[in-house]
């Protein structure tokens, strides 16, 4: 196996994919020649050509509206928006066109395609590079959405997605492109779409999370266990579908939960989860359901370190849950 970055991961899928499938197409800004403002298609135009890997105008919009296009008539694309926080010019055409083709068509066209799109602060990016925005579009039917927090669900994820008939938001946590390195295996594989993850067992406490919450909350469960809590670590991994199942088999162990989440608070995913929970398995709860989040407000730039939720904080919110 390789040991790779994340973002060498997202490569090495949208590599694989290409090589085995003629029909898988990038498009996005800077995507070609430059190979990406984080390098993630880099040399693959020099590899494919210039007919498989495109270079586009700044034109979100234009980007979804070709993408869209190529999926009805047979391609698998795979645009790229530079940065989540770019996304919105382009929300009409996902919401409206690529979410809705198959149920407005009866099921007469489909729309094969991956948005892949860097999300999430923690690199110093300021409020216009720094956006959470799933929660957008996990409110659109028709549409899923991937968010992975390791090279190795990534690539797998990521393969999972450009083979799936219907169109994947794929968010990528920028803050773990370099940061994170893990073993991913050369071959072509798949991680199930709709599944979480245990990625750490424990019984007194659950805490849900995904992207770059995920390492956020393992370390404050390593904080955790001196003080007498034992943590199960769960990392959603994919928000639609979402895997009720693993949520409330873990919240019935344990009877406490913590949702962590980098977007603000206030209609975060994380409402979404809670209210899952509390129609379930209310009465499996020993405390409050907690959420850890970000902060109401715009993406700030200097005092990003107070917006983002850090291990202390989540360890604070353990702590509150059980101590109820």
């Amino acid at each position: 196996m390789a040991n790779l970055t994340l973002v060498q991961a997202v490569r090495d899928a949208l590599l694989t994919e290409m090589t085995l499938d003629p029909r898988v197409v990038l498009m996005g800004e800077d995507v070609g020649l430059n190979g990406g403002v984080f390098r993630a298609t880099e040399g693959l135009q020099k590899e494919f050509g210039e007919e498989r890997v495109m270079d586009t105008p700044l034109a979100e919009s234009g980007i979804i509206g070709l993408a869209c296009g190529m999926a009805v008539n047979g391609m698998k694309p795979v645009p790229e928006i530079q940065f989540m926080d770019f996304i919105f010019p382009a929300f009409d055409q996902i919401v409206s066109e690529v979410a809705k083709l198959r149920y407005r068509s009866g099921g007469g066209f489909k729309c094969p395609m991956v948005i892949r799109t860097p999300y999430g602060g923690g690199i110093k990016g300021g409020h216009y590079h720094s956006q959470s925005g799933e929660t957008y579009f996990a409110h659109t039917a028709g549409l899923k959405v991937v968010i992975p927090s390791n090279p190795y669900d990534t690539k797998g994820l990521l393969i999972a997605a450009i083979r799936d008939p219907d169109p994947v938001l794929f968010m990528e946590p920028k803050r773990l492109y370099r940061s994170v390195k893990g073993e991913v295996p050369e071959e072509a594989y798949t991680v199930e779409i709709g599944k979480a993850q245990v990625v750490r067992p424990g019984k007194d406490v659950t805490l849900i999370a995904w992207g770059a919450m995920v390492p956020v909350c393992l370390k404050a469960a390593e904080l955790c266990e001196p003080r007498g809590a034992d943590c199960e670590v769960i990392d959603v991994r994919t928000l639609v579908p979402l895997d009720e199942e693993t949520i409330l088999e873990s919240v019935r162990k344990t009877g406490r939960v913590v949702i962590v989440h980098e977007a603000q608070k206030t209609c975060g995913f994380g409402a979404e989860i809670s209210a899952l929970i509390s129609e379930e398995a209310i009465l499996s709860l020993e405390a409050p359901i907690v959420r850890v989040t970000g902060l109401d407000t715009p993406f700030p730039y200097t005092l990003e370190h107070i917006y983002l939720p850090d291990p202390e904080r989540v360890a604070l919110a353990v702590g509150k849950v059980k101590n109820f």
